[in-house]
């Protein structure tokens, strides 16, 4: 006994004729086969491209939540400002008064605004060329 089915020539030479005789005597079902492959060729467009619209809300969602952690930021910042802005009213009000307007301008001095942070700019070369490095890559 073989493990495959065995059938004679002729029986598979009538089947396949039969089958082709069956398919041109009736357009209806020829009609319908087509139909249905027309049909199998939408939903392939479909599924691709819901894939492709699956994957534009992925990247939109990733967008959105950085957009969401960047406001986050912004807002503890915006609620600190009203402590910066009082530390700078202190610290200006216990500045000694620059001199009268006046008495610099018959100096021929300008008056500039006492510091009231000192920032060190010793790094600020190396600072900035980081920041271009890091703009250049996105």
């Amino acid at each position: 006994m073989s493990a495959f089915p065995t059938r004679s020539l002729s029986t598979h030479m009538r089947q396949t004729s039969n089958a082709a005789s069956s398919t041109g005597q009736s357009p209806a079902l020829v009609a319908r086969v087509n139909e249905k492959r027309a049909e199998l060729e939408n939903l392939k467009e479909l599924r691709d491209l819901s894939a492709a619209v699956a994957a534009q809300m992925e990247a939109l969602e990733q967008k959105l939540a950085t957009l969401s952690d960047g406001t986050e930021a912004i807002a503890l910042v915006m609620n600190n400002w009203h402590n910066v802005l009082r530390a700078i009213n202190m610290a200006s009000a216990k500045l000694p008064k620059p001199k009268t307007e006046e008495s610099a301008a018959s100096e021929g001095a300008v008056l500039l605004p006492q510091t009231l942070v000192r920032i060190p700019t010793e790094h600020a070369p190396t600072v900035q060329a980081h920041a271009d490095g890091e703009a250049q890559e996105e």
